[in-house]
């Protein structure tokens, strides 16, 4: 049976649906509209027991899931949302054992999530231009006890990565297809590459410059989420939804060096029309 220990994160779920992730600490307290809880009185707790505050509010002790982390992960730049990070980690191939790189650590979302997946004998090698943004992801990933798995390299990626052998590479910057040859350079042959971008003139963009390289298999796909209110009264779906939050680009590194005229063509060949 798991239990709450110093030093870990935990989840506080209130009776009222609101949560609160914290790390425990000996003498700390986590306080609320609903009261007060100690710390103390809570430290080597099953998960899963209740727990109630001053006021004797009910909450409920919970392990936080990676989702839950990121939800209460102190953010300084926009996120990659909880919707695309799984979906982005299986099109990339990622297990345990991967070597993956990223270009944009941001607030260490996507990072936390190939951590958790490369397991110890993979890596994660995070650029980003600025180490203050670093610094925020590394205490993100220090409550899912992953950080020994990234190594963080502050660097602007337009003077190349550091890596030729990367199962998988993921850009999260701006201008992604200004990039697309260092990241080329980066991967083993076969490698995943993918990116996201708000806009689509960006895809329009990324998928010409992709067609242009040693690139192969490239796929554009988007994800909406819409949530339910689970009230047994009243199932029915909530006012609001995860709606639109990026485009997603795929493609896989290959020699097209070695292609012929007639195999471009087919490549870059229109649908045919219904």
């Amino acid at each position: 049976m798991k239990r709450a220990e110093i030093g870990a994160a935990v989840l506080f779920a209130s009776k009222d649906r609101k949560s609160y992730v914290r790390t425990l600490q000996a003498n700390g307290a986590l306080g609320t509209h609903l009261g007060t809880i100690a710390f103390n009185d809570v430290i080597g707790l099953a998960y899963g027991s209740a727990v109630r505050t001053h006021l004797d509010q009910l909450f409920y002790l919970l392990q936080p899931s990676l989702d839950d982390l990121l939800q209460h992960a102190r953010h300084t730049t926009t996120i990659i949302q909880p919707k695309d990070l799984g979906y982005i980690a299986l099109k990339l191939g990622v297990a345990s054992g991967s070597r993956v790189i990223e270009a944009g650590t941001g607030s260490g979302g996507l990072t936390t999530c190939l951590a958790l997946l490369v397991g110890d004998s993979g890596q994660v090698i995070s650029y980003d231009r600025k180490a203050d943004s670093i610094e925020v992801a590394r205490r993100n990933l220090d409550r899912a006890s992953v950080t020994g798995r990234v190594q963080f390299k502050t660097r602007d990626v337009i003077e190349g990565f550091d890596e030729t052998d990367a199962d998988a590479l993921f850009l999260d910057v701006p201008n992604p297809w200004d990039f697309l040859a260092v990241a080329r350079a980066a991967l083993i042959g076969g490698g995943h590459f993918g990116a996201i971008v708000p806009t689509m003139n960006q895809v329009i963009d990324l998928v010409s410059a992709l067609y242009q390289g040693d690139w192969f298999k490239v796929e554009v796909e988007e994800l909406l989420l819409r949530s339910y209110k689970v009230l047994p009264a009243r199932v029915r779906p909530d006012e609001r939804m995860v709606g639109h939050t990026g485009y997603l680009i795929f493609a896989r590194a290959v020699m097209r060096s070695l292609s012929t005229e007639a195999d471009e063509s087919d490549v870059l060949a229109d649908e045919p029309e219904i």
